[in-house]
């Protein structure tokens, strides 16, 4: 061979070895591009998780022709169903027992059968009411059984019944049909009605008594954010009956003043014997309360990226990351949910599941005053946004979309429904830099998975987050924003809020966010353990004369349900965890500790007739043994019958013992919201962020994040700009690259139409005639 060819071919083959050598070392990407790819799938190759999955379309599909076929009554379409028809107002997943799951991820057990769980309006019957039936095995549906009786132990009444969308459109059309034109002068020279300059929006619950279904519907300017433009007029319509014909007015609203019903305030109103207080008519896109950014936009906000691609994995309903792992899922009353948390492989949480979101309202308006909406009922899961890329979520996190049946036979698809992303929170998660005796830094990056989905139910939009972090600890959080509900302004308003615009009263109200936290800490069994400090006096041994006053620890077991019942407003113990069967290296018990972040306004009395429905919001934290019987801390059906509720949870807390069982905390973080100036057009979420952190407590020898791959160390000896010493210093060189930003797109918009009506309380969205009237 020629030497000069020869010289070439090894020059070649050394800067090949060299090129590779790099390659393995760093990964570094090729310049000016950067990997977006996801790593290798850590999920069980028989996908175990999927025990927790939602339901398929298809699956949601065949349920509902199983069903059509097989009850032996005609089923309308929901969304077209009248109050006296049968139809399917719901499909979800129904999840299997605790103990037939367990058996099957752990100890080698069959997968369960894969059911569904159907709710039924049965109104053309003599005894019309709601049935809830598990149907399975799932493809190939074979079965139903009525679980009503068992669950909920007696038929649940049909007034109870959440209310459809159809049955809003039903409203409205009553409005246009019978309300209206039976005050036309007034409707025409006062509200300046021309057929859709109006929106309206349901109070909650329905009346005073159980069997009652009489709403106050409040009246607002149909223009862009109209919860913010109420016009004072306000209707309570009696729509208890079956049948639409015998709908009818109860009270009218005014300014202020009541009326027997539309005929009464139209005489009132020519005869000249009512205040009238007109309403400048806003533009279309609200004026004050549009969302449309009031400068242009200039130079981008910084933005977040993976120089190597992302470090997780999301396949089907699983997600890992790092030492993480979870299966997640979507229920279409109770919204976001997780099951089966492990760390390092040990389950620490079996489900951690949102349960249930209130607000208390008050005002000097009808509507306003007896509003106390239960957001299950209407749907957190079903009320889920298709999240904008790079606002609502980083650009490049991963997006899921999800599948719900509801108010409809239709299956709808929420496009882009829930984010999964790592997020470098910008701040250590631990560090230290020693200036004695020896000079060195260590540190970690605060870096952490995060699980999101938004709901907007209404007026207001709630931010679910759940959190890992690398230390082991875990963060469930909430934060609200979106518009603030308001009532006319008028009389004594500045006793129930604040004046935000010239006719708008921001109502005060309250939010409460209760949560099921199913620990498994070292095991099923666990006690509930409460740490805390007190001072005590000692005489100070090298000089008996003198007194010291030195915190100790204090250490109690909360033995029966009651002794773990803490009430909202009351003294909760600093450090409460589940404690294990288990001990670490140092003897002591294996631990997980709740730790509550909240700033919850009062809770209703307990006098109060309705209370018992929403009584989990009593507590703050209480710790009950874990039941089949016992799933939720509430229903669907107490919003409109939280008189005689399907569900109180106050009956769940019979001071049982508690020790070394298997143990479910459920858990309420909250807020008081006084509207002010600043919620104009919108609150933003700074300020209102509530939730709770499980943070290991003595769960393991030492802080697990030691062992993190992203862990940084250098003393003043080494050469901390070398990649071998300091990954720091590498970064010029793995990260010096532009991310691949996919194009923007958004499908929230498509269909809209078919989910939402203008009745509702969660009404702004864009949709048909049915919000406007």
């Amino acid at each position: 061979m020629h030497m000069k060819t020869a010289l070439i071919l090894l020059v070649l083959a050394f800067a090949t070895i060299f090129a590779l050598v790099c390659v393995l070392l760093t990964r570094v990407p090729a310049p000016g591009t950067c990997q977006h790819q996801p790593p290798e799938p850590e999920v069980p190759e028989d996908g175990r998780s999927l025990v927790f999955a939602d339901l398929t379309p298809e699956e949601l599909a065949r349920v509902v022709r199983y069903l059509q076929g097989s009850l032996g009554v005609p089923l309308v379409d929901a969304s077209r169903a009248k109050p006296s028809d049968n139809c399917i107002a719901s499909v979800d997943v129904q999840l299997p027992g605790k103990a037939e799951v367990l058996q099957f991820l752990d100890g080698g057990g069959a997968r369960p059968p894969r059911e569904a769980l159907a709710v039924l309006y049965f109104g053309d019957q003599a005894d019309p009411n709601v049935t809830e039936y598990v149907v399975g095995p799932l493809p190939v549906p074979t079965y139903h059984r009525d679980v009503t009786v068992q669950k909920y132990g007696g038929k649940v009444p049909y007034h109870r019944r959440p209310t459809l969308a159809v049955e809003y459109q039903q409203i409205a059309g009553f409005f246009k049909s019978r309300v209206f034109p039976a005050a036309p002068s007034f409707m025409r020279q006062v509200m300046e009605y021309d057929g859709t300059s109006l929106a309206a929006v349901t109070a909650a619950p329905r009346g005073f008594q159980s069997g009652d279904r009489a709403t106050w519907y409040v009246l607002f300017q149909n223009v862009s954010g109209f919860f913010l433009h109420p016009v004072g007029l306000e209707v309570l319509v009696d729509h208890s009956s079956l049948d639409i014909g015998q709908w009818a007015v109860s009270r009218v609203f005014y300014n202020g003043q009541y009326y027997r019903d539309m005929a009464q305030l139209e005489s009132a109103y020519v005869q000249g014997r009512i205040s009238v207080e007109k309403v400048r008519k806003a533009p279309p896109d609200g004026d004050f309360s549009s969302m449309r950014p009031r400068a242009p936009s200039a130079a981008p906000f910084p933005l977040q990226y993976e120089p190597q691609g992302p470090r997780y994995s999301v396949r089907k309903n699983h997600v890992a990351f790092q030492a993480w792992s979870f299966a997640f899922g979507m229920s279409v009353k109770t919204g976001l949910r997780l099951f089966d948390i492990r760390y390092k492989g040990e389950r620490v949480v079996y489900e951690l599941s949102v349960q249930e979101a209130l607000s208390v309202y008050g005002s000097n308006c009808p509507g306003g005053m007896s509003t106390r909406y239960m957001d299950g009922s209407f749907g957190i899961g079903r009320y889920t946004s298709p999240l904008v890329r790079g606002v609502d979520c980083p650009y490049l996190a991963s997006y899921v979309d999800v599948h719900y049946l509801a108010h409809s036979q239709d299956i709808r698809t929420i496009k882009n429904a829930l984010c999964v992303f790592e997020q470098n929170l910008g701040s250590p998660l631990r560090r230290h830099f020693s200036n004695l005796q020896s000079l060195y830094y260590g540190g970690l990056v605060n870096s952490a998975l995060v699980l999101r989905s938004i709901t907007t139910v209404g007026n207001y939009d709630y931010i679910w987050d759940f959190i890992f972090y690398q230390n082991g600890a875990i963060e469930a959080k909430v934060q609200a924003t979106g518009y603030a509900s308001s009532s006319f302004f008028h009389g004594d308003g500045l006793r129930y809020g604040n004046r935000v615009w010239e006719h708008t009263l921001g109502t005060i109200h309250t939010h409460s966010i209760n949560y099921k936290v199913d620990l498994d800490v070292g095991g099923v069994k666990n006690s509930l353990v409460a740490h805390d400090m007190a001072f005590e006096m000692a005489r100070a041994p090298w000089n008996p004369e003198q007194q010291i006053e030195r915190p100790r620890l204090t250490k109690r077991v909360l033995d029966t349900e009651d002794q773990a019942a803490f009430r909202l407003q009351s003294k909760i113990p600093r450090y409460i965890y589940f404690a294990a069967n288990s001990k670490n290296k140092w003897g002591h018990q294996r631990g997980y500790r709740i730790q509550i972040v909240s700033f919850a306004g009062d809770h209703v009395p307990e006098a109060s007739s309705m209370e018992r429905a929403i009584s989990w919001a009593r507590y703050k934290l209480a710790v009950t043994r874990r039941k089949e019987e016992e799933p939720t801390s509430t229903s669907i059906y107490n919003q409109n019958d939280p008189w005689t509720p399907t569900v109180a949870f106050a009956d769940f807390i019979d001071n049982e013992t508690i020790t070394n069982e298997d143990l479910v905390a459920w858990i309420t973080a909250g807020f008081l919201h006084i509207p002010h100036s600043e919620d104009i057009p919108n609150t933003v979420t700074v300020g209102n962020s509530v939730g709770f952190l499980l943070r290991p407590y003595n769960y393991y020898d030492l802080d697990p994040s030691i062992y993190s791959h992203d862990g940084v160390f250098f003393t003043s000896e080494q050469d901390f700009t070398a990649c071998e010493v300091n990954p720091i210093a590498c970064l010029p060189k793995t990260a010096s690259c532009l991310p691949n930003f996919p194009p923007f797109t958004y499908d929230g918009f498509k269909n809209t139409s078919k989910l939402y009506c203008s009745m509702s309380h969660e009404a702004d969205q864009p949709v048909t005639d049915f919000r406007s009237f």
